[in-house]
């Protein structure tokens, strides 16, 4: 039961949502803007529509196999290692060569079903990033640093809830190291201000 979960999760991530759908508009994302196949590049290079889809899409991947793991066992730990499996999926799809997003939206549905009380304070740590510096990056590497931070401060009982959020958060600031090494020097685009695609999110 336990590795099929962990299977269907890692399985569920690695749905290609966002190049799927850039398709309906008749773009190949991973070719086109940063070539990155997450919500903010589909919703620079095929529009806003298809770009809130994705980002949907992308979320769902963690909610679904997470919830159905929530459903059939009991404890924390399988649904925790089933979240980080469709987490890996997403960024390591097999579908794309293991090239796949970066990961923040499936963290999303991940936090959405494993630790709700996150999800508002996360959101509203990015919401304020992006209103001050205009950069999505920042926004996604200040929520998932501080994720684990608001599991600890409100004693979240459970340590497989703290172990997935510590490993997406890494993964997400490692995935998102080409962007922290632009805002350094001052290059990376500012979502706000420019409407061209950039190499970004």
């Amino acid at each position: 039961m336990g590795l099929a979960l962990i299977a269907l999760g890692y399985l569920c991530g690695a749905i290609p949502s966002g190049v799927l759908l850039a398709r309906v508009a008749g773009i190949d994302v991973r070719r086109a803007g940063s070539g990155n196949i997450g919500a903010t590049n589909v919703a620079r290079t095929a529009g806003m529509r298809l770009g809130l889809l994705t980002l949907a899409a992308d979320a769902a991947k963690g909610v679904v196999p997470v919830a159905i793991a929530q459903l059939v066992t009991v404890g924390d730990v399988l649904p925790a290692a089933t979240a980080v499996a469709a987490f890996l999926g997403h960024l390591f799809p097999p579908t794309l060569g293991f090239a796949g997003g970066k990961g923040v939206a499936t963290a999303l549905g991940v936090s959405l079903m494993l630790y709700p009380v996150v999800t508002v304070p996360t959101i509203g740590a990015f919401l304020a990033t992006l209103a001050a510096t205009g950069w999505v990056s920042l926004g996604s590497m200040v929520a998932a640093i501080l994720a684990p931070i608001v599991l600890l401060v409100l004693g979240d009982p459970a340590p497989a809830h703290l172990t997935a959020s510590i490993v997406m958060a890494v993964l997400i600031v490692i995935r998102h190291r080409d962007n922290l090494a632009r805002i350094l020097a001052g290059t990376e685009p500012k979502v706000l201000l420019n409407k061209q695609a950039a190499p970004g999110k």
